[in-house]
């Protein structure tokens, strides 16, 4: 079993019809499921999804999407230990504070693996994340 973090894009590519991106994230978690792997993303994943719902005045879309993310992953919250990593990561100016808020969650919570599809992320080196890769590299 590994622990394993989704950035934002890939729920966004997961509930919504984004072409073969749409593909690899269903097919990632069929195999994540079948191989016991836990799904972990933070709070701010939830936030990013339910703004284009709530900006539509879909409420039902915002209470879909809230039950989905909560049920099928384990949340992250940013809490002081992650504000700390925060707060190294954003030393470096290269990173947006919604990438080192994800970063931070992910490597307070000590995952083997994070997802995205953001190309900045790729080569970053973070104490607590096994590895970060892009969707079409994923070693599983």
């Amino acid at each position: 079993m590994s622990r394993i973090f989704w950035d934002t894009n890939l729920f966004i590519y997961l509930f919504e019809d984004w072409g073969k991106f749409s593909g690899q994230v269903t097919a990632l978690r069929s195999r994540m499921l079948a191989r016991g792997d836990q799904l972990l993303t933070s709070t701010i994943t939830l936030a990013e999804i339910l703004v284009k719902p709530m900006q539509n005045g879909d409420t039902k879309a915002v209470v879909y999407y809230r039950k989905l993310i909560t049920t099928m992953t384990v949340v992250i919250t940013f809490e002081e230990s992650a504000a700390l990593v925060y707060a190294r990561l954003r030393a470096d100016r290269s990173l947006r504070a919604p990438d080192a808020i994800q970063l931070a969650c992910a490597a307070t919570a000590g995952v083997d693996l994070f997802i995205t599809n953001d190309v900045r992320l790729h080569s970053k080196q973070i104490d607590g994340i096994q590895f970060i890769v892009p969707l079409d590299r994923l070693p599983i």
